[in-house]
């Protein structure tokens, strides 16, 4: 959210959680969100979203320039397909793996108000779709700039969260990977990436 509330230009308040020590478990938050996860976007009214792409569309209807979320109905929808892609391949890859090894995740293998045991396996499965996951993006960054194509999108802000998130389980994008690296290196010198 971060990434693509700087690429907006927008001024909203931000309150930070401490995961870490519980905060999201506690009746505040809790009756803010009550899934007990981040982010989540108050509105003025009062009300509140959840969920990354929810939010995401939100402020991309209120402050449609620029667009990442696409211009026309087919940019859309492929750059929703592709950022699925990347959630689905490579973010639940790595959270897989982060989540069930991490010490400090003992007993919090998935987010939320349940507790649930790590699994290591989930983990082995994680790291190797992980690594299936950079190569796939690395062939589709053969023929495009960014991951959706020739626009730089919310399809690339959940990637570089991946690649970045990927050192948390000592995993780096493969050094062969050219493409990847060109775009990571792209990606990672905007402001709003390097903030």
């Amino acid at each position: 959210m971060r990434i693509f509330i700087a690429e907006k230009g927008l001024d909203i308040e931000t309150v930070q959680i401490d995961l870490g020590a519980g905060e999201q478990f506690g009746d505040v938050f809790r009756a803010i969100n009550p899934d007990c996860v981040v982010p989540v976007l108050q509105l003025d009214n009062g009300s509140c979203l959840s969920e990354v792409i929810a939010i995401c569309h939100y402020l991309e209807a209120r402050y449609p320039e620029p667009a990442l979320l696409g211009t026309s109905d087919e940019e859309r929808a492929r750059i929703l397909m592709w950022n699925c892609k990347v959630e689905q391949q490579g973010l639940w890859s790595v959270a897989d793996a982060f989540r069930n090894s991490a010490k400090g995740l003992q007993g919090r293998a998935l987010p939320g108000m349940v507790a649930y045991p790590q699994i290591p396996e989930l983990a082995e499965r994680g790291r190797g779709k992980l690594e299936q996951f950079f190569r796939r993006i690395d062939d589709q960054l053969a023929d495009n700039e960014f991951i959706a194509g020739d626009r730089f999108s919310i399809a690339d802000i959940a990637a570089v969260v991946v690649v970045d998130f990927s050192s948390w389980i000592k995993l780096s994008v493969p050094e062969d990977a050219e493409n990847i690296q060109r775009w990571y290196k792209a990606v990672s010198a905007r402001p709003s990436v390097a903030a």
